[in-house]
């Protein structure tokens, strides 16, 4: 049996960030991390931050997982090729660590597993060459592998502009972005940047059907009504190899379902999330949440998040933390000023539903 102050599940942004600002606090804290490197989705991120010093702004991501990993003090214990299992009624948590099977016993948890990619349904969705964005981005920006020749992107929101950028500057032809909507859901600059490269990006669009025999050849793409239903007679055919899908996340609640968290679908937070305090704690006294489990947001508010937990945590602990107040309205201040814009603004009406 394992036995620690605080157990967090995830090494991300938001797990990273939590697990120095507890120890920081005087917690020993055990990291568990399911891949074989910890940063999350900052590994993949090339582009430079927006926001603030606070969030690390001009850095790129692969760069601030290294200064969050520098962060961890002696008493965080990082443990990579570990998955937590399972959460149970006595407070044990079970887990794979490196193969081989333990049991947990935590004081209190911080779950940080952050989200997983939305698929669609279409004809022809199951083709070698289908893939998702962050799968895109782990081959080329985090491994160097030039993953395809010639791409057709779904989803006009941040990361699908941002990786069809990604893509030209790995020598990557891009035929076309298509978005579901009239309108599209990124920062203009992004888009920018394609327009100025000549590809086309095509609203009120989505993939008709995909058709290959072994792998994706070509994409068929057609315009959608207000009702979102296919109009005949404007199919589009791109002789791709390539089909990006890059629709959204959605949170990886499971295991705060399995842990009895009351928990509710929000849409615009990207499905089932859990009822939390403004200190980032569930309806379960011990357990805590931090960044994309608790709605998709921006690396940047996983961070903020993850030191909001991480501090209210330890103080849960009853470790004495100085100027706890003003550390944690420091955190609320960053959060509203991420949350600003229309997007923003529609992402703190969500947490507003969930809000305990």
């Amino acid at each position: 049996m394992i036995e620690t102050d605080l157990l967090i599940i995830g090494a991300g942004p938001a797990g990273l960030s939590a697990a120095a600002q507890a120890a920081d606090a005087g917690a020993n804290v055990l990291l568990l991390e399911r891949s074989h490197v910890p940063g999350g989705q900052l590994l993949k991120q090339t582009h430079m931050f927006f926001g603030s010093e606070n969030q690390y702004a001009s850095y790129r991501g692969f760069d601030i997982s290294d200064i969050l990993l520098d962060k961890l003090g002696p008493s965080v214990q990082l443990k990579l090729n570990s998955t937590v299992l399972a959460a149970y009624d006595d407070g044990i948590w079970t887990s794979e660590i490196d193969g081989k099977y333990a049991k947990i016993k935590p004081k209190a948890v911080i779950v940080a597993t952050g989200a997983g990619e939305k698929s669609l349904p279409f004809p022809g969705n199951d083709l070698p060459g289908i893939c998702g964005a962050g799968a895109i981005q782990t081959l080329m920006n985090q491994y160097g592998i030039k993953p395809a020749q010639r791409v057709v992107m779904l989803g006009a929101g941040n990361i699908g502009l941002i990786v069809s950028y990604q893509l030209l500057q790995a020598g990557v032809e891009v035929l076309a972005v298509a978005e579901g909507s009239p309108k599209i859901g990124g920062y203009l600059v992004h888009a920018s940047k394609l327009a100025r490269m000549g590809v086309p990006i095509l609203t009120s669009h989505t993939v008709k059907r995909a058709d290959g025999g072994n792998k994706l050849e070509s994409v068929t793409l057609w315009e959608i009504d207000s009702k979102w239903q296919g109009v005949a007679g404007t199919e589009k055919v791109y002789p791709a190899d390539t089909l990006c899908i890059a629709i959204g996340l959605s949170p990886l609640s499971e295991l705060l379902w399995q842990a009895g968290c009351k928990m509710q679908f929000v849409p615009v937070l990207g499905g089932y999330v859990p009822f939390r305090d403004e200190n980032m704690r569930t309806s379960i006294e011990n357990i805590f949440i931090a960044g994309d489990v608790g709605g998709i947001e921006e690396a940047s508010a996983a961070m903020v998040a993850g030191r909001l937990a991480g501090l209210c945590a330890a103080a849960q602990l009853g470790f004495d933390i100085q100027d706890l107040d003003a550390k944690k309205q420091e955190c609320y201040t960053q959060l509203s000023a991420l949350r600003r814009g229309q997007m923003g603004e529609r992402i703190q009406a969500g947490v507003s539903q969930v809000i305990m």
